[in-house]
């Protein structure tokens, strides 16, 4: 299942989770946490030491829940392995999981249970397992379709790729930002009234996905994104 199409998704599936509403408007005080600097501090003029710190803060948050979703991704397809006389099963079921997540996402379905979360108490916090750990009712709906996505690929090595991707659609915007804060913040105030339009696009990206697994069409499609891709592009893929 990890293919063009599915490669794709899973960084659009993060670039989502990035613009979603809680976690957009919380950027700057993630930033703040991880770089130890206050929000008008790093929204100013930063000298090039500065800026240095915020880099390599921000490169080791990302690679904290990078290894927590890659973990995940692992995890899921090992299982996948072991069931696969189901596989059909597995995909049609996943495929609802899948719609059903998009639906509440567009907010046409309410779910409490996708809206729990659990706190723990860490006396000394590796920010980004932290935060991927804890991140549940903002991400859960979105990377458990992805996770699922992960469960239906042939290897480990598939499902891992997909949340490779994940991680880095949701990666690289937070890295930009944190090197110009103040282009987010300008950013942020002409995006916020389209927080709902854009979480609306994801449920209905999502419920498309789903749509597309459980009929089987995932595979249908991505021989088509495969037809359309330069052959010098697929050598070096």
């Amino acid at each position: 299942m990890t293919d063009s199409v599915g490669l794709s998704a899973a960084v659009l599936a993060g670039l989502l989770s990035f613009l979603s509403p809680c976690v957009l408007p919380l950027f700057p005080s993630y930033l703040s946490f991880i770089t130890g600097m206050s929000v008008e501090r790093l929204s100013g003029e930063v000298t090039a030491g500065t800026r240095g710190r915020v880099l390599l803060h921000s490169l080791a948050f990302i690679a904290g829940f990078t290894a927590v979703f890659v973990s995940l991704g692992v995890s899921v397809s090992a299982a996948g392995q072991f069931l696969l006389d189901y596989r059909d099963w597995i995909r049609v079921a996943g495929g609802a999981l899948i719609i059903v997540f998009g639906l509440y996402i567009a907010g046409i379905l309410r779910v409490g249970l996708f809206g729990r979360s659990a706190q723990f108490q860490i006396q000394r916090k590796p920010a980004g397992l932290t935060f991927a750990i804890g991140w549940t009712p903002c991400v859960g709906p979105i990377l458990g379709s992805i996770l699922t996505l992960a469960s239906s690929d042939r290897t480990v090595g598939q499902g891992t790729t997909l949340l490779l991707a994940y991680s880095a659609g949701l990666g690289i915007p937070f890295l930009l930002f944190s090197l110009a804060l103040s282009s987010f913040l300008a950013f942020f105030k002409r995006y916020r009234p389209f927080i709902s339009v854009v979480e609306r696009a994801a449920g209905v990206l999502l419920v498309a996905v789903g749509v597309l697994v459980v009929s089987n069409y995932y595979i249908v499609l991505n021989s088509w994104a495969l037809s359309l891709t330069p052959e010098w592009l697929l050598k070096r893929l």
